[in-house]
């Protein structure tokens, strides 16, 4: 007996340490994992006139519009991702993989109601129109509802949008997440993109540019407020409607005419072929003496390469084959 008490006891106390144990040492690991997860936080970052401060990286982000999805995508955050919506193009085919095991939450944008049901804790918009009020989307209600959310800075520009904003961009959802290091490899090689480009352009003469994104009764095409604008400079052009102080507008066909682009850029999008703007451009009779016209000089890009994304250095390639095939031979 005199020999077992001894051990009894130590069953006995070990019992005892035991219970609180176990919740001790989950209160542990989540201390842990909230200390391993907060490393470099908090960070604060202002966003088109939004200022919030992250204690730690957002866990279930949705991303919503093409853009927003494919920055993400980029900087390897898809584990953070719970859903994502609204694509204008397929998505990029060297992240087709990870997207696959994304739920899709909406074909375009998500009811406020269906957002919130997959219990995000930040939403990452692509376009203003993301944030809607009127569809009770705002970044107040989402705010209120205890989703913070980041708007593509495209949308609030201080100053003309080029490709110093892109690599903010890039940096800031970077930040929020924790992953510097990662926008920076990022940006590395999209200048990379950028720089062979430039090197091809030396010395060439801009073309003359009219983009055509839309519109039957006006033409509805890119400002000089936007990175499309950019996009022409970067790729050997001059936008003959840079002086048009947003991303985008509406501007008449005889406008079109007076300023005589040597070469119309069409974005292809939405239900509308390609083909079908080119028959209904070269049909224009306020057009009839245009030399892009009448020399049915077109380059065609994407919408989703031409917003403020992971896209646009390939987009500037991609139009500069077009516009200097010469150059690229």
């Amino acid at each position: 007996m005199m020999g077992k008490r001894p051990m009894s006891l130590l069953l006995a106390v070990a019992a005892t340490l035991l219970i609180p144990g176990c919740g001790d040492t989950g209160a542990r690991d989540d201390a842990a994992s909230a200390r391993s997860a907060a490393k470099g936080f908090p960070v604060t970052v202002s966003n088109c006139g939004v200022k919030t401060t992250y204690q730690r990286p957002p866990q279930r982000a949705v991303a919503l519009n093409q853009h927003a999805t494919e920055v993400m995508l980029a900087l390897g955050l898809e584990k953070s991702m719970v859903g994502t919506a609204y694509l204008d193009d397929k998505i990029l085919p060297e992240y087709q993989d990870t997207y696959g095991g994304i739920k899709v939450l909406a074909k375009e944008y998500p009811s406020f109601e269906t957002l919130l049901a997959a219990e995000p804790d930040f939403a990452y918009g692509g376009f203003a129109s993301t944030f809607d009020e009127k569809e009770g989307r705002s970044r107040a209600a989402l705010s209120k509802a205890g989703v913070n959310s980041y708007l593509n800075i495209e949308e609030c520009p201080s100053g003309a949008v080029t490709m110093a904003v892109m690599d903010q961009e890039i940096r800031n959802v970077a930040k929020i997440f924790g992953v510097p290091d990662r926008a920076e490899r990022q940006v590395k090689q999209l200048h990379g993109t950028l720089e062979t480009v430039e090197g091809k352009l030396a010395g060439v003469k801009p073309t003359k540019i009219f983009v055509y994104d839309s519109g039957d009764k006006t033409a509805f095409t890119a400002g000089g407020a936007g990175i499309g604008n950019e996009m022409i400079k970067q790729a050997g052009g001059v936008n003959l409607f840079e002086d048009l102080d947003k991303a985008f507008g509406d501007v008449s066909f005889e406008q079109v005419a007076e300023r005589a682009p040597e070469a119309i850029v069409i974005y292809d999008y939405g239900d509308q072929p390609v083909e079908d703007k080119k028959k209904f451009l070269l049909a224009n009779p306020a057009l009839k003496d245009v030399p892009a016209i009448k020399n049915k000089r077109f380059a065609v890009l994407p919408l989703s390469s031409t917003v403020l994304g992971v896209r646009v250095p390939s987009g500037v390639e991609s139009l500069a084959r077009q516009l200097h095939p010469e150059r690229f031979r």
